[in-house]
């Protein structure tokens, strides 16, 4: 059997190589820039941004390890190594807001991290093309709508003379505190951010399910395969490395616990279950006088223990599945 690739054109295929090398850099630059220059130029304000708001103020990270006060600057202010956090470690409150960070968190990630993949799933069996536009539209709306608008529309339902409330008033003479319980908070915070973000999570599901072979479900059925055996073998097993991938981004953001959420929810009956660290360092950093070096030590202490576990799952990922981590 002749080989596809000649002597001849292997030649020839080096010969370009070996010109594309002696071409001048500049000329290879300018080539470059007039293939790709626009898509270059609307990349431009993505950098921009990025390096402005993201990168750049990673600079003040310093503070944590310095007194800073307004007189001397970031630069001037006297340096104090690891005082600050030596201070929120032995303080007793960090420890009671980092473990409701966690709990919390880990109530989001178990019932707010599968809630779109299904409902992803329960549009795309959707026989009726019609209604499963009109599902997925209705469902994009609250991510739309801020937390403080989301919270009136909670308090005029589960307030104690909220809707909710005043049907159970009419039947039992009795109601729930929903909002200023602490027994009920949780369950409000979690179901309130599954209701206002899972349908606009589940668009990337919805575009990996797009890029599941057909044909395989053809098969299954052939086979004798159900519904709900198409759905475990077929379905899941297409979406499994962007499911893995969502996971390892869900983590990064474990502990900022939607501070939007917190700042509106929270009420002094509630606040020994609902202030996370977020909210601690807003309250220690801004609303107490020139405490900036403690809530950014704070702060530095969570980011470095959300990279931990960004690359805790990343490997176990890896080592779940070769196609499953991001690097």
């Amino acid at each position: 059997m002749k080989s596809l690739a000649s002597p001849d054109s292997l030649k020839y295929s080096d010969a370009g190589d070996s010109n594309r090398k002696l071409r001048p850099k500049g000329k290879r630059f300018r080539d470059v820039m007039k293939r790709y220059g626009a898509l270059y130029l609307l990349f431009i304000p993505v950098v921009a941004y990025y390096a402005i708001f993201h990168y750049a103020p990673m600079a003040g990270v310093v503070i944590a390890f310095k007194n800073y006060n307004f007189l001397d600057g970031i630069y001037g202010s006297p340096w104090v190594g690891l005082a600050h956090f030596k201070r929120f470690i032995d303080n007793g409150d960090f420890w009671i807001v980092f473990s409701n960070t966690l709990v919390l968190a880990f109530y989001r990630i178990l019932f707010g991290f599968p809630a779109p993949i299904l409902f992803a799933v329960l549009l795309h069996e959707m026989r009726f093309v019609k209604w499963r536009r009109v599902f997925q539209t209705v469902s994009y709306l609250p991510h739309f709508v801020s937390w403080v608008v989301v919270y009136g529309l909670m308090y005029n339902f589960f307030s104690e003379s909220g809707f909710i409330n005043t049907l159970m008033k009419s039947w039992s003479g009795e109601s729930i505190p929903f909002l200023s319980s602490t027994e009920y908070f949780r369950t409000m915070f979690v179901g309130s951010a599954m209701w206002k973000e899972m349908g606009w999570s589940a668009i990337i599901f919805l575009a990996a399910l797009t890029r599941v072979d057909p044909n395989l479900y053809e098969a299954a059925s052939i086979d004798g395969a159900n519904r709900w055996q198409r759905l475990w073998h077929i379905t899941l097993p297409g979406i499994r490395s962007v499911i893995s991938i969502m996971f390892i981004l869900s983590l990064g953001g474990l502990l900022s616990v939607s501070f939007e959420q917190i700042l509106v929810m929270i009420n002094p009956q509630v606040s020994s279950i609902a202030e996370v660290l977020d909210y601690y360092i807003y309250r220690v950093g801004l609303l107490n006088t020139n405490n900036f070096s403690y809530a950014t030590a704070v702060g530095l202490f969570r980011s470095v223990i959300a990279v931990a576990l960004v690359l805790l799952a990343n490997f176990l990922a890896k080592k779940m599945d070769e196609e499953g981590g991001i690097w």
